[in-house]
């Protein structure tokens, strides 16, 4: 049985990602990319779908882990009756390989250990060939996936398991290296796993380094830093929304979708973090998968996409997995690829914007870019959309996507070039702008309420709302705002959390029921800087750090009722808000998206 969504652990090699659980179970790895079919599936199923478990034959009476210091290298504690022992999982940083490295240390007394390998390809459907080369090393094979398993102790099959029986002592360590490659290509040779673990030490903490000093809250901010870092797709620099699919906003339920893509909406916040870090490389890495990913026709450009920009990201269901508590279904793409969504296109805008504020260089393509979606958006942001929250329901007039649409032109008329035509261009965008200001003011607001709302001719309340006064649609201390805030602080805020929106009340089109979404309490926490509110945001902060779990990381969602994290896991977005939170609370304003125009 799969254990708590928190009880889990990252492991990655910025191309693919692991989760490992408490007890030394790994439960979900994806080769060689993150979208790729999982070879270790228990996460979705149980453990026929593919797990590799490491664990002391006896209960252990204690567990304890931690990453090493800067690293993403898990150090898992187990103290027994007869002894104490440390496993260290992590995933190579070695362009020249995709591998997983586990190694037991012995560290007191004697402890013995049971090791359970369960190979399955495409999602766990797939039982390969297996074949041992040598008493120690053996090859699995099932169409055009190979895994190779390297162990410095004999292994045995039995019931198309992998198993070894073996025993650690204070001072010695057993290694196990697991491999993927093509299956048609000749077999890889073997890397040296204590310099692998040396190296990869070294690489990742030469980037956590590069952080600057960011007060009481550095700590947080470098375990966010690498787990994004983590979560980057590095032959490209697209970044996924995060390492799995299919864990449940809703135990039990069919809000399960798949997060291992690239979403445009990530790309303002993702930017700011790195920039406002230092992180300049990052940064232009993202802003470049960005313009490769949109560049087109406008009409085409989607809310989403693949690791190196792909486009087809085909929705699917894979009935032999049970799902995560037995939450159905198990979903493989995302249907919302293809949804429309306005507010995709203020975020390419603000992205590009900020960029430029950060001191990356100028790009020929942002220009060109601008000429070709602006246009094209002044024509269409009069429709109704699905919204910021992808919902499966009917289109509707949603305000953020209307703010957004503002945020869009706003921002296109600070990128325009400052020649008499680009003068020109960008007074055009400002009176575009204004249209759009006023018919939002208009239509956006509830007269008996006397806020903003979900949507028009809505009386719902909706968290994106916060994002009138983060993009500076408007000051935070409009009295529109204000009792917009109001609202959303008695309507959607559950045990010191919010929720997106009321998911009970049907207007989603999805049966009712979700946790409270992370990142719309960072954002909370902004707008309280933002009204000077400073006691406030900190401790909704300090809230929020903790519920990261005992090595940093925190999923989409969480369920204050049931005390435990909900949805896909680590999520990039709850990381993104620790650290631009964390940077507000530290300079006690708010750069997450700033209120002065690009200049």
């Amino acid at each position: 049985m799969t254990g708590a969504i928190e009880d889990y652990a990252l492991l990655g090699n910025c191309r693919s990602a692991a989760l490992v659980g408490r007890e030394g179970s790994l439960d979900w790895l994806c080769f060689p990319r993150f979208d790729s079919p999982a070879c270790f599936a228990a996460l979705l199923g149980d453990e026929e779908n593919g797990r590799w478990q490491i664990a002391p034959r006896e209960a252990p009476l204690e567990v304890t882990r931690e990453y090493q210091q800067d690293t993403l290298i898990l150090h898992t504690t187990f103290v027994t009756a007869s002894g104490r022992a440390r496993l260290i999982d992590c995933m190579p940083l070695d362009d020249a390989h995709h591998s997983v490295l586990r190694i037991v240390e012995g560290l007191e007394g004697e402890v013995a250990f049971d090791m359970d390998l369960v190979m399955r390809f495409d999602y766990g459907s797939s039982v390969p060939w297996v074949e041992k080369l040598d008493p120690l090393t053996l090859t699995a094979v099932a169409g055009p996936d190979r895994l190779t398993l390297r162990s410095t102790v004999s292994t045995h099959a039995r019931d198309h398991h992998t198993g070894s029986r073996f025993s650690v002592k204070a001072g010695q360590r057993h290694t196990f290296s697991l491999s993927h490659q093509p299956s048609h290509l000749p077999l890889q040779p073997a890397f040296e796993p204590e310099q692998a673990l040396l190296d990869t030490a070294h690489k990742w903490r030469e980037f956590a380094a590069r952080c600057p000093q960011v007060g009481e809250h550095t700590a947080r901010v470098k375990r966010s830093l690498i787990t994004l870092k983590a979560l980057t797709y590095a032959p490209t620099g697209g970044i996924v929304a995060a390492a799995t699919t299919s864990l449940p906003e809703h135990l039990g339920g069919e809000r399960n979708w798949d997060y291992r893509y690239c979403w445009l909406r990530d790309a303002t916040m993702t930017l700011l973090a790195f920039m406002n870090l230092g992180y300049f490389e990052e940064a232009q890495a993202w802003r470049e998968w960005l313009l490769r990913s949109v560049a087109g026709n406008p009409e085409q450009m989607q809310i989403m996409y693949g690791l190196a920009g792909e486009r087809r990201l085909p929705e699917y269901e894979l009935p032999w997995l049970a799902g995560y508590a037995g939450s159905q279904p198990v979903r493989v793409g995302n249907a919302a690829a293809v949804q429309h969504q306005l507010d995709i296109y203020g975020e390419v805008a603000d992205a590009l914007c900020q960029a430029m504020r950060g001191g990356l260089p100028r790009l020929p393509r942002s220009a060109a870019i601008g000429r070709v979606i602006m246009p094209y958006l002044e024509t269409i942001w009069r429709q109704p959309d699905e919204g910021i929250w992808e919902v499966r329901g009917p289109q509707q007039h949603f305000t953020h996507s209307k703010v957004m649409a503002w945020v869009a032109f706003d921002r296109a008329a600070s990128l325009s070039e400052p020649t008499e035509e680009g003068k020109a261009q960008a007074a055009h965008y400002r009176e575009v702008a204004a249209q759009i200001h006023r018919q939002v003011c208009e239509q956006g607001v509830d007269a008996q309420l006397g806020c903003f709302v979900q949507a028009y001719g809505s009386q719902e309340m909706d968290a994106s709302l916060l994002q009138i006064a983060l993009t500076g649609f408007l000051p935070a201390d409009d009295p529109r705002f204000l009792a917009t805030l109001a609202q959303i602080e008695k309507r959607l805020l559950h045990d010191g959390l919010v929720r997106r929106y009321d998911s009970d009340s049907g207007c989603d089109g999805l049966a009712p029921g979700e946790g409270t979404f992370l990142v719309c309490s960072f954002w909370l926490a902004d707008v309280y800087v933002l009204l000077g509110r400073q006691q406030e945001a900190q401790a909704l902060f300090e809230r929020l750090c903790g519920l990261c779990n005992d090595v940093g990381l925190l999923a989409e969602q969480y369920d204050p009722q049931g005390g435990r994290m909900l949805g896909n896991f680590p999520q990039a977005f709850s990381h993104i808000g620790i650290i631009n939170t964390a940077l507000n609370l530290h300079r006690a304003q708010c750069p997450v998206r700033d209120r002065a125009r690009c200049g």
